[in-house]
This record gives structure tokens, C-alpha cells and sequence, in this order.
């Protein structure tokens, strides 16, 4: 429990590090003013103001904000510093920023993981390589680096044979025989069904192969990497949309899960995991919904070609609609949350 909380605040918070910090520096950059920059929601925890802006950290982990003067035309107190007084163009820079950020974060995690961590792709051979603690394996008495030789008396040569095994043995008891270092051992192992990959789990990764790139192969994989998961998932929306794919939604109580079961993995697992949510939340706020960038953006774009700016009734109805859209959507996530993490469909 302590773990998840760990890992989720960590992701959470780094994903709005980032995507705030790009809203804060394209503000400055375009001489608005910062009257703060907070990570966190609810009462102050931390607070520093150097020049014209705090810096605070607040008790809700779960968001951040930027406090630029004069968002609100009607009340600008900024002068030709705030935000409505600026060009459009400049807005649309302040705007975008942020999800450039959480585009451009997966690239440095990916680039820091190959150059540090390596390259590793799954070993084919029947080698236990991460055991998750409290997962049937585990529990098992099976340790990282154990080969499993036989299951009920059949041979085991690859990884795929182990898990064909056990992939459809729910609540059945197989007897296990492997080997640690050069001593033969025994077990019996009972898989748990796992409602979110619908096929019976023991807990266990396998081994792995290991390249190290140099500092431009790295890069290069990097970018290769971030490219192939924006284009499976602008392809996944696109099936979603067109209703070949059933969207399958996760509020915060379901992302906090998935950081802690990542977590228990390791590290590098947890900034993978971070790097695809980053991917996720720049698309995401480039929706053309009202309450987010996106739909902010858009605003712009008519403004551009009206010439003027939308009036304040007609931008705030859309921010209304907007966040309801938003409300709802996060109660049907978060629907889905209690039903996957406390009721186990």
C-alpha cells in the first residue's frame, strides 16, 4: 500500500512538473505574468516566492496549476502582461506547451533508460526473471534466476511452453520442478485468474537479454520508441471512435494501482510507465474540449479568424459544457476504477 502511494505521487507528480513547467516557461518567455506555479491542489504545503511568483506545493497530489494574470479580460490586473492582452499567437504558444512537454518527457526517459539501463528484450529460455512478491510464485518459494525444468512431469524448454501451461490453470495445483544454481528443486504453484489480461497468472516475468547502446543509439531509440507508441495510440482512438474497440477508462484510483503493481517490478518499469501516461495525457488534453488545452486552443483559432475574441458569455457556456463532459467522464473512470481494484471484475 505504502509502495503504490509512493509510485503514484511520483507519477503524478513528475507528469504535471512537466506539463506545468511548459505553461510557466512559455508564460515567461512571452513576458506574462506568473503569480504562481503550484503542483498539488488544496491547502499549501511548501510555498517560496522568488521575484513576482510563488512556488508551492499543495497536500492533493493528483494536479498542479499555473496562476498567470489575466486569463479573465474582465479582470486583468496585469496590464499589457496578462494573458488576454497578449497575441494570439503567443497564447497559442503558452497553451500548447504543455502538452509539448509531456510529449517531449518520454523521449529524455526513454533516451535516460537505454543509455543507462539498456536494451532488453525477453529471453526465450524458462527463467524466472522478476517474481512479484505476494503473487502465487512468490508464495511459491520461486526466486529470480530459477529454471523451470518440468510442470506435472512434462518438459519445459522455452518460455512460451511455461506459459501455455499455465495460462488456462486456474485454482489448479501444478507440481513445479526447477533448478537453482545446479540444485534440483520442487514446488507446487496454484495460478490466479486476472481479470484485466482475462488468463490465469503466477506473478512472474522472464528473463531478459541485455544490449548496451552507445549515446546515439540511444537517441535514436528513443525517438523510435515514442513515435511507434504515439502512432498505437492514435490508432486505438481511432478504433474507439469508430466503434471497432471498446474504450477501456482509468481514473486515478486505477493509476495509482497500475504505478504500484509497476513499482513492485522495479524502477525502470515505473518510468516506462510514466512515459506512456505522459504520451497519453498530451493527447488527451489536445482534445478539443472546452476545459482543456485543446479546447482552449481552439478558441484561439476562432479568435484568429473573427479577429476578436469570443464574448465572455459564450466562453464561459463552453467551459460549462467542458467540465461537465470532464465530470462525467472522470466519474465513469472512476466507476470503473472501484469496480476493477475493490470488487476484482
Amino acid at each position: 500500500m505504502i509502495l503504490t502511494i509512493i509510485a503514484a505521487i511520483f507519477v503524478f507528480g513528475l507528469l504535471v512538473l512537466v506539463h506545468e513547467l511548459g505553461h510557466f516557461i512559455t508564460a515567461k518567455l512571452t513576458d506574462m505574468r506568473v503569480d504562481e506555479f503550484a503542483i498539488g491542489f488544496g491547502p499549501k504545503i511548501l510555498s517560496y516566492k522568488y521575484g513576482e511568483t510563488v512556488y508551492s506545493v499543495r497536500s492533493i497530489p493528483l494536479g498542479g496549476f499555473n496562476n498567470i494574470a489575466g486569463m479573465d479580460p474582465e479582470d486583468n490586473n496585469a496590464g499589457e502582461r496578462g494573458y488576454s492582452a497578449k497575441s494570439v499567437r503567443a497564447r497559442m504558444v503558452v497553451i500548447l506547451a504543455g502538452s509539448f512537454m509531456n510529449f517531449l518527457l518520454p523521449l529524455l526517459l526513454f533516451f535516460g533508460i537505454f543509455f543507462f539501463a539498456g536494451v532488453s528484450t525477453p529471453s526465450m529460455e524458462p527463467v524466472l526473471g522478476t517474481v512479484i512478491e505476494h503473487k502465487p510464485a512468490a508464495e511459491a518459494g520461486l526466486r529470480a534466476g530459477d529454471r523451470i525444468v518440468r510442470i506435472d512431469g512434462q518438459d519445459i524448454d522455452s518460455w512460451v511452453a511455461f506459459v501455455d501451461t499455465i495460462r488456462d490453470g486456474d485454482g489448479k495445483v501444478f507440481k513445479i520442478e526447477f533448478k537453482r544454481g545446479d540444485v534440483d528443486m520442487a514446488t507446487t504453484l496454484i495460478p490466479v485468474y486476472d481479470s484485466s489480461s482475462k488468463r490465469a497468472m503466477v506473478g512472474v516475468m522472464s528473463s531478459v537479454d541485455t544490449m548496451q547502446p552507445g549515446l546515439a543509439e540511444s537517441a535514436s531509440l528513443a525517438v523510435q520508441k515514442t513515435g511507434y507508441i504515439l502512432y498505437r495510440m492514435m490508432d486505438g482512438l481511432v478504433q474507439i471512435f469508430t466503434g471497432e474497440s471498446a474504450a477501456e477508462l482509468a481514473g486515478p484510483l486505477g493509476v495509482a494501482q497500475m504505478a504500484g503493481e509497476v513499482a513492485q517490478i522495479g524502477f525502470v518499469p515505473l518510468l516506462n510507465f510514466a512515459a506512456l501516461l505522459s504520451l497519453n495525457l498530451g493527447i488527451i488534453n489536445l482534445f478539443p474540449i472546452p476545459a482543456l488545452d485543446g479546447g482552449h486552443f481552439m478558441t484561439l483559432v476562432v479568435e484568429a479568424i473573427r479577429g476578436k475574441p469570443l464574448s465572455a458569455k459564450a466562453l464561459r457556456y463552453a467551459q460549462s459544457v467542458g467540465f461537465a463532459l470532464l465530470l462525467a467522464l472522470m466519474l465513469f473512470a472512476t466507476k470503473n476504477d472501484i469496480v476493477r481494484v475493490f470488487l476484482g471484475n
